[in-house]
């Protein structure tokens, strides 16, 4: 329950009890980002819930606000930074990693962050115009199984945050929310776009940054969900 706790702290804004941890609470806290998912995917269907009674777009409006509020826009900030990198890898890998590292949002981040956030905004629109509001759950806990994947095997870009979770994923982690993400899976088919889309941004990582990062993390969680909301408002 710890780690637990520690996840929703790392993850999210949420307010939580002050409990005593260490790096090794931390780095095995990533064993319980999914379950951190599906708390966010709650509070952002509620608020879709509260925002449908006045039409689609309010409850659209009202799930983005409350997944950017809940999340403290953590992921958009890792999608911002890789955006800069990826931006400036025409030059070489130590220009990419250095525009990465840059605590400045450049161009090409602000305009990732923005994209990302108007898609999310318009397929959230298309999902409850076709689909039940929580059919919203379950797309931020298969997000967060992303990184599980990527942690296990993906090499470090550098000692940061990726590097401290490198070894605290089991297999038994990941069959295990993999069971999770199947079972959900049989009433919302959109789900298994999740077997596609975390791996593609694995490969990305690899062929692109040469490694995972804390930054390449977020990007692929705020990545994972859009391609999870387009398949929703595909398949429904």
């Amino acid at each position: 329950m710890k780690r637990l706790i520690v996840a929703v702290q790392f993850l999210t804004r949420l307010p939580t009890p002050a409990i005593a941890s260490d790096a090794e609470d931390f780095a095995a806290s990533i064993r319980w980002f999914p379950a951190v998912g599906a708390l966010i995917g709650a509070l952002v269907a509620g608020a879709a819930w509260l925002g449908l009674h006045i039409d689609a777009w309010t409850g659209a409006l009202a799930a983005l606000v409350a997944w950017v509020a809940a999340t403290g826009a953590l992921h958009l900030d890792g999608l911002g930074d890789v955006a800069d990198g990826a931006g400036a890898a025409h030059a070489d890998r130590d220009r990419m990693l250095a525009a990465m590292a840059d605590p400045h949002v450049g161009s090409f981040g602000v305009v990732a962050i923005g994209l990302q956030l108007i898609a999310k905004l318009v397929l959230l629109h298309a999902v409850l115009a076709i689909a039940p509001v929580w059919l919203l759950v379950p797309i931020p806990f298969a997000a967060r199984i992303g990184p599980l994947i990527w942690a296990r095997f993906l090499p470090s870009l550098h000692e940061g945050l990726g590097a401290r979770f490198a070894h605290a994923v089991r297999w038994r982690d990941i069959a295990g929310w993999g069971a999770v993400l199947l079972g959900v899976a049989v009433v919302s088919p959109a789900l298994l776009a999740t077997l596609l889309l975390i791996p593609a941004w694995g490969w990305w990582v690899r062929r692109t940054l040469g490694g995972i990062s804390g930054d390449s993390h977020g990007a692929g969680i705020e990545l994972v969900e859009t391609g999870l909301l387009l398949a929703c408002a595909c398949i429904g």
